[in-house]
């Protein structure tokens, strides 16, 4: 087992803002916060800082801007909502350097993750296709050592890898344990992170009370903060003399249970108690958290991705960087989703609409908003473009490449959006969402006009609803069922 006694700080972050759509739903939200448990006092101090963001365009391609291949820096936070970010209308949140990376580029209000958990939306990353078409996929989450990525199976990782870039995975894996899979056995030369869905943020315990911090496929015991411990890898990984353009997935796992923040040492010592005890919900946290320690590894978060920003520009690469920041599904317990409905684990807009952000100043402009509906599928195709691979055809993807949106101004044809997760089914075309939940009853929303999916419109629109059903059928038929008695 090998060790790091070494510390860093994060570096403190400086001006948030407010985009006038953002705006608007922070001065919406003040008037529900009393519903969600939110100081209405809070928002007037965001909506103080509305900023430069307010300057927000919609989005037009920078057609005379020529580049080299990026190096991809892709980050994840980890059950993060929607409205998480100040500059998506957090009126409570101070994000003040992820709301400096969507003035620096593109702000995306209509992105979604490729399922309503974790591991099942790591799946449609990696492979830019349905988690149901493989067999790992279909469990939502993965929580044990049966199933994950196979490494016959070509991924993000592999597909640059022999396009010619270096590719390094930093933090949360969630698509399989040791022996059988890793991101080492799935295209990513490096690996430093825990294989499985949670940890404690000191010890690295699991769910089963495994230890769980690894660099490749050995333990590296470090008892520091983990979001610390993660940021401080990935800085290093972005200030390095490469030869070669890199991909780098930052995965963290902030801010996922247990409601832990740094220095919350008495917290930490009785969650990992608990676990030694062999209580194997303890890391669930369920009578543990409050919005106000939320709030805090939130803001930590976005310091920590602040910290890696900085480092990046240091190395002088930020210009020829794609930067993407996302979460990996929608909010938890603590989470601020206003005015969406529903949060993780739910195919409502609440469950799979994410914050996500996109810089590369060397090719795309800033101060830009686009409401173009895409989802987790979709990067992966566009980033394979851009960096130069091409899909294998024996595993054809379901996202759909945005390179020409991005770059020359071309949309995309449209498409539909689709969404599958046990007792639940969705799909999106143009501004309607056809969506059935654990009830059975099929529903239709307008969401241009309902982004809450309060109007059911299925008795007005039976034939569009009939249409998309058909819709999602004929996707679904072409997936993996589920295990019977799953």
């Amino acid at each position: 087992m090998t060790s790091a006694n070494s510390s860093t700080s994060a570096d403190e972050p400086s001006g948030a803002s407010l985009s006038r759509r953002a705006f608007t739903t922070a001065v919406g939200a003040t008037a529900a916060t009393a519903a969600v448990g939110i100081q209405a006092a809070a928002a007037p101090a965001a909506a103080a800082e509305s900023g430069s963001t307010a300057r927000e365009k919609p989005f037009r391609a920078a057609r005379g801007k020529h580049a080299r291949r990026p190096n991809i820096l892709f980050i994840l936070g980890d059950d993060l909502g929607w409205a998480d970010l100040s500059s998506y209308g957090a009126p409570h949140i101070r994000t003040p350097n992820l709301d400096a990376l969507a003035r620096q580029g593109v702000r995306f209000t209509d992105a979604y993750s490729g399922s309503a958990t974790c591991s099942p939306t790591r799946f449609s990353l990696y492979t830019g296709r349905f988690p149901g078409r493989t067999k790992g996929g279909l469990a939502e989450p993965i929580a044990d050592r049966s199933v994950g990525l196979e490494p016959t199976h070509p991924t993000l990782a592999s597909l640059l890898r022999g396009a010619g870039y270096s590719t390094a995975l930093i933090g949360k894996w969630h698509c399989g344990y040791l022996p059988d899979y890793s991101p080492t056995k799935s295209g990513w030369d490096e690996f430093f992170g825990n294989f499985g869905g949670a940890l404690e943020y000191y010890s690295k315990l699991g769910l089963g009370g495994e230890y769980d911090l690894y660099e490749g496929d050995a333990e590296y015991k470090d008892l520091r903060y983990y979001t610390r411990v993660l940021t401080e890898r990935a800085s290093d990984y972005v200030q390095r003399d490469h030869e070669k353009p890199w991909l780098l997935n930052l995965n963290f796992t902030t801010p996922h249970w247990p409601w832990i923040a740094d220095g919350d040492t008495e917290a930490s010592a009785e969650i990992v108690r608990r676990i030694k005890a062999g209580d194997r919900s303890a890391l669930w946290n369920s009578d543990g958290g409050s919005v106000e320690k939320y709030t805090e590894m939130v803001e930590d978060l976005d310091r920590s991705v602040g910290q890696v920003l900085k480092a990046l520009k240091r190395s002088g690469q930020e210009e020829d960087t794609l930067v993407f920041f996302a979460s990996d599904n929608g909010g938890e317990r603590f989470s601020y989703n206003w005015p969406l409905s529903g949060n993780k684990s739910s195919l409502q807009e609440g469950g799979i609409r994410v914050p996500s952000v996109l810089r590369w100043p060397a090719r795309i402009d800033g101060h830009q908003v686009s409401d173009l509906p895409v989802f987790s599928p979709d990067w992966t195709a566009t980033l394979l473009e851009l960096g130069g691979a091409r899909p294998d055809p024996a595993y054809p993807l379901d996202g759909v490449s945005l390179a020409g949106y991005l770059l020359r101004d071309e949309k995309p044809k449209e498409r539909d959006l689709f969404w599958r997760i046990r007792g639940e089914r969705a799909l999106r075309r143009g501004d309607w969402k056809y969506y059935r939940g654990k009830n059975g009853a099929d529903q239709l929303f307008q969401l241009a006009d309902d982004q809450r999916e309060q109007a059911d419109r299925a008795d007005a629109e039976p034939e569009l609803l009939a249409e998309l059903k058909a819709a999602w059928e004929r996707t679904n038929a072409g997936l993996l069922p589920y295990p019977t008695g799953s």
